[in-house]
């Protein structure tokens, strides 16, 4: 069936399903507090009141969700986390994610000893662990928020960069693309026409689920005190703020544990409603 006849339906009613539904639900809860955090915050998240420290959640008050330690809005400094949050989990899905199927789709390609070479380099980031990897990279460039970036995409191209290898040494035998080369198409006609867009749903899957490990290391990062910033309010850094409280103050902790589980479980239910409709395997059973 071409393209052009078909449904809505057929073509989006997989986002219809509750899984879906609730994932698309949290990632417009997120964009829409990193992009509106300054309209929606009640209060600075900066701003410290030391006679308001440690205030319970209020609900008819004006500090819904209590205070911290030094007297700040929780409900602001969540608001404001998670532009943080929103903008380390792009950015790092973006860059590993173009650096990884450029590097998957060329290694595919031309094979050979291009395959190696780029194979190599592969396995030497491999052997890490990511998260050390990570540590180690903010603990010799130190704090910041591009230094984050670079240490969470150090090594979450490599998915990418396997999957797209695979695909593309598939493609790359296929009657569409051997007729193209035996008609004069060039090496970058047939990567652009041909083997990319054949590639790019498949790699949509793998940076829905690298969104919420994103999210989740930048969270351990901050936790540790190898994040941004402490001057920037982030969900990791909130949780950090609480160990001390955990047993006298349990809403320092809660509400920040609640935001990142909360919005992770709902980019991994998207992501399996994506898989579910993209994956080849999936699609036979």
């Amino acid at each position: 069936m071409n393209a052009e006849t078909l449904s809505f339906d057929e073509r989006f009613g997989y986002l219809l399903q509750p899984k879906a539904l609730f994932g698309l639900m949290m990632l417009a809860l997120l964009v829409a507090a990193g992009l509106f955090a300054p309209w929606l915050a009640p209060f600075d998240p900066q701003h410290q009141n030391l006679m308001m420290a440690l205030t319970p959640p209020q609900p008819a008050g004006p500090h819904l969700l209590g205070t911290d330690h030094v007297g700040r809005d929780l409900l602001s400094r969540i608001i404001y986390g998670a532009r943080v949050s929103l903008l380390i989990a792009i950015a790092v899905v973006g860059f590993s994610g173009i650096v990884g199927v450029v590097l998957g789709v060329v290694s595919g390609y031309f094979g050979r000893w291009v395959d190696s070479v780029i194979q190599k380099i592969l396995e030497v980031f491999w052997a890490f662990p990511p998260l050390l990897l990570a540590i180690a990279i903010v603990a010799f460039l130190g704090q910041g928020l591009a230094i984050v970036i670079l240490a969470l995409a150090s090594q979450r191209w490599i998915p990418y960069c396997r999957l797209a290898r695979a695909e593309t040494m598939t493609l790359r035998e296929r009657e569409f693309v051997v007729a193209a080369r035996s008609l004069g198409a060039g090496h970058i006609r047939l990567l652009r026409r041909h083997i990319l867009p054949n590639v790019l749903p498949s790699t949509i899957v793998v940076a829905t689920f690298a969104m919420a490990t994103a999210i989740i290391s930048e969270a351990a990062l901050s936790f540790l005190g190898l994040g941004v910033p402490p001057a920037i309010p982030t969900w990791g850094g909130m949780l950090a703020d609480a160990r001390s409280y955990i047993s006298t103050s349990w809403w320092m902790a809660l509400f920040p544990g609640l935001c990142i589980f909360v919005t992770v479980l709902g980019i991994n239910l998207l992501g399996d409603v994506l898989r579910a409709r993209f994956d080849p395997k999936m699609k036979s059973h």
